[in-house]
């Protein structure tokens, strides 16, 4: 118990930080920008992590906001209602995990819909051949067919979302103390070190996409639509009454753009 509670403060001093919501979004775009930059220029030679069935994509990217919803439900509920003691603000909180799958599932149907609407079918990977009574990814594939259209990565946009929120529900921990109950304090701790490990998965596998796969423009919009799900929920329609609200005990924060980029 000493050592997960070591842990969990050592992670808190660096995740919880407001330092780390305010430049998340830039490192992001960062990211994209330096992988894509790497993947066009000097390409990486092929290696397990440009294996889509590598474990961490089987496991964790494919099932990314399975993993986030199920280990965020818990920890919301806990940490806000030991902070504020009331069970609808904690009921109205959790809505913020219906509303990301709502954005979760409309982000990916306009993705599947947009590269139907830019791509053809191809009678082989070279596309060189097209066929032409095939409109659709799916009537394609089932043909045999290879489809060719403007793929924009549902990875750049899932894992940028996944992470910017789980790093705004952990700033709850900021001035959260558990320490009087030790077995609440055990399982918030657990939960934290879960979701902080999570996260940091989340930045690893969204580089690794970066870096092997997409084009940059398909990377560029993902991402894209990955902050602007997450600014448009937490920086301003949870700043509003008639919202799921913002963490208890957030300090609030505008999207600038840190002093040492101006």
């Amino acid at each position: 118990m000493d050592r997960v509670d070591r842990w969990a403060r050592s992670v808190r001093s660096c995740l919880v930080q407001s330092s780390v919501r305010r430049t998340m979004p830039w490192g992001l775009l960062g990211l994209t920008l330096g992988g894509s930059l790497l993947k066009e220029w000097t390409p990486l030679p092929e290696s397990y992590l440009s294996n889509k069935r590598n474990l961490l994509n089987v496991y964790f990217v494919k099932l990314a906001w399975a993993w986030t919803l199920w280990l965020l439900l818990p920890f919301i509920g806990i940490t806000n209602y030991y902070a504020t003691r009331n069970a609808l603000m904690v009921l109205r909180r959790l809505t913020a995990l219906m509303v990301g799958t709502v954005v979760w599932y409309m982000c990916t149907r306009m993705f599947l819909h947009i590269e139907d609407l830019t791509g053809s079918c191809y009678k082989s990977p070279s596309f060189d051949v097209l066929h032409r009574e095939h409109a659709s990814k799916l009537q394609c594939q089932q043909a045999g067919g290879f489809w060719h259209g403007f793929d924009i990565s549902g990875h750049s946009f899932l894992l940028s979302y996944c992470a910017l929120m789980i790093v705004e529900e952990m700033a709850v921990m900021h001035n959260l103390n558990t320490s009087k109950n030790s077995r609440l304090h055990m399982v918030v701790n657990c939960l934290f070190l879960a979701l902080s490990c999570l996260t940091l998965i989340w930045l690893f596998m969204f580089l690794t996409t970066a870096i092997y796969f997409h084009d940059f423009s398909q990377k560029l919009f993902g991402t894209s639509v990955g902050l602007l799900a997450w600014y448009g929920t937490y920086r301003v329609w949870y700043l509003t009454p008639f919202s799921p609200g913002l963490p208890p005990q957030y300090v609030s924060l505008s999207f600038q753009m840190p002093k040492r980029y101006l």
